[in-house]
């Protein structure tokens, strides 16, 4: 499976998530991944070139990754963006949960964090396939298991399950249910555009605060007992905290963005929390926990998120709403 990374493919890919994860505001298209199904085409040559749209009935969304580069083209806007300079850090997208991506990137978080056991092989898009299961070891995530298949010639991943823990039930799957090992044409993996159409630029900074008004506050070294990790330079308000499936990212909203994407939080059935310097909303799913924590002394809200337990983002989010010397 590690191995396949750069394998020419293309295929069709559906992937359903049954998290009841609520619209957040800004955050409403990362949140709308994880519940309902996605439908994807993919044609990659290589690790570094393919493209991956997501189909819908209001039209297509497609993702191009080519000679360094990051294009977004939107049908519905008929609008083309180039994403320009290296992307070290950027919100979740669609490719994300394409098996390939979804398997090699669990593989890496997992690693020397769970057990291994072989699964019956299963027969998905008219390939044979090998199965493994992944049984975490660390009692902070909210990960039960994870099922992957692959493919028993190449290994390139075709299936991926992931189970709650606790819960028995699928929560996240994706699926190939067509494949071809052929290598896509120059054509296809170059975005088109075309007369009428626009076409802008962004950097991958502007991309990061779309999801909303991040503010530069100074975040600790530690939150919980996890660790920073040290964030790449124009990132340093974006936090992420331990290694392995339990990791937590932690972000500062600003002002009136953070109070907003609270009180939605509040109406889609977040649970309130209250710590001694401050108040919050967290939302527990099967796989993903979220906290919005507002100090009472502060006009920042932090958002944190991760595939950990709630009562190891509460103990983070209280942390954050005592951090002292805060500017009014």
């Amino acid at each position: 499976m590690l191995a396949s990374a750069d394998l020419p493919y293309s295929g069709y890919v559906e992937s359903d998530g049954a998290l009841g994860v609520p619209n957040l505001g800004k955050l409403s298209d990362i949140t709308a991944m994880l519940d309902g199904s996605t439908r994807m085409r993919v044609w990659q040559a290589s690790a570094s070139t393919w493209r991956a749209d997501v189909l819908s009935d209001a039209g297509e969304r497609d993702t191009y990754q080519l000679r360094g580069k990051t294009y977004i083209w939107d049908s519905g806007g008929e609008l083309l963006t180039e994403v320009t300079g290296n992307q070290p850090i950027r919100p979740p997208r669609a490719a994300d949960l394409l098996p390939p991506a979804l398997a090699l990137r669990l593989l890496h978080d997992a690693e020397g964090t769970a057990r291994i056991t072989s699964l019956p092989a299963e027969r998905i898009a008219g390939r044979d396939a090998g199965g493994l299961r992944l049984l975490p070891t660390d009692p902070a995530t909210t990960i039960g298991q994870i099922d992957i298949w692959a493919d028993s010639v190449n290994g390139l991943p075709l299936q991926v399950e992931i189970i709650g823990r606790g819960s028995g039930q699928v929560v996240l799957a994706s699926r190939f249910l067509q494949v071809a090992f052929n290598r896509p044409s120059g054509q296809v993996l170059t975005p088109a555009h075309g007369p009428g159409t626009g076409f802008t630029a962004a950097s991958p900074a502007d991309i990061a605060n779309a999801a909303g008004d991040l503010d530069d506050e100074q975040l600790p070294g530690s939150l919980a007992g996890r660790s920073r990790i040290p964030s790449p330079p124009a990132f340093q308000e974006i936090g992420i905290y331990g290694r392995g499936l339990s990791t937590f990212a932690v972000i500062t909203l600003s002002g009136h963005s953070g109070r907003r994407d609270l009180r939605s939080a509040e109406r889609n059935g977040g649970t309130p929390l209250t710590f001694a310097k401050g108040f919050g909303v967290q939302i527990a799913t099967p796989l993903i926990t979220v906290v919005l924590a507002h100090p009472y002394d502060s006009f920042d809200t932090f958002l944190i998120a991760g595939m950990a337990s709630p009562q190891l983002l509460a103990k983070a989010a209280a942390q954050l709403a005592a951090e002292p010397d805060r500017d009014l």
